[in-house]
């Protein structure tokens, strides 16, 4: 299996844990403003990074499951970014997985112009690695919100998300089909 169907298979897995929780939920996470995204896939990335230093995990939880809502969170993320954010629930399930499958298609996209010029660099990258850039990725995340998204060379909140979304499938590809 090469680098795209792999993609497509755990990005499959995260859509469909999207769909499940919109069944659930609906689409609730339309109030939360870009900057709150932001936040909860810090905390998500924080946990990554908390269960391979202490290597055990309390919760029961591992890391997979966090990885996949590091996709999801960034996905929700570029979706508040093009719509803004709402008072109120205001995307039935159809129009969510609509922009679900168009920012996962972006996604891929840029993984596979990435992975051309890179040349699956990250195949040989540890897991921890991707944990620790999806959190300087935050971090510069963070930085352009307060900057209100005014930058003077770095590429914009969106690109963050994006990158974020990428080193997550990358754990999840290593996690499934191994080194």
């Amino acid at each position: 299996m090469d680098t795209k169907q792999q993609f497509e298979q755990v990005m499959a897995e995260c859509r469909d844990l999207f769909a499940k929780k919109l069944h659930d939920y609906g689409a609730a996470w339309r109030i939360m403003r870009p900057i709150s995204v932001t936040d909860q896939i810090f905390i998500k990335a924080n946990r990554i990074r908390s269960l391979e230093v202490k290597g055990v995990s309390l919760v029961g939880e591992g890391i997979y499951p966090e990885f996949m809502a590091i996709v999801n969170y960034g996905i929700i993320g570029l979706i508040q970014l093009e719509l803004g954010f709402a008072d109120r629930e205001d995307l039935t399930s159809d129009e969510a997985l609509a922009y679900y499958d168009k920012y996962a298609q972006h996604s891929l996209e840029l993984m596979l112009k990435k992975n051309h010029d890179y040349d699956e660099a990250w195949r040989s990258m540890r897991i921890s690695s991707y944990t620790d850039l999806i959190l300087m990725k935050i971090y510069r995340t963070k930085q352009i919100e307060q900057l209100q998204g005014e930058t003077l060379v770095s590429e914009g909140i969106d690109a963050n998300y994006m990158d974020m979304i990428n080193y997550s499938v990358f754990g999840l590809i290593k996690l499934k089909f191994g080194e």
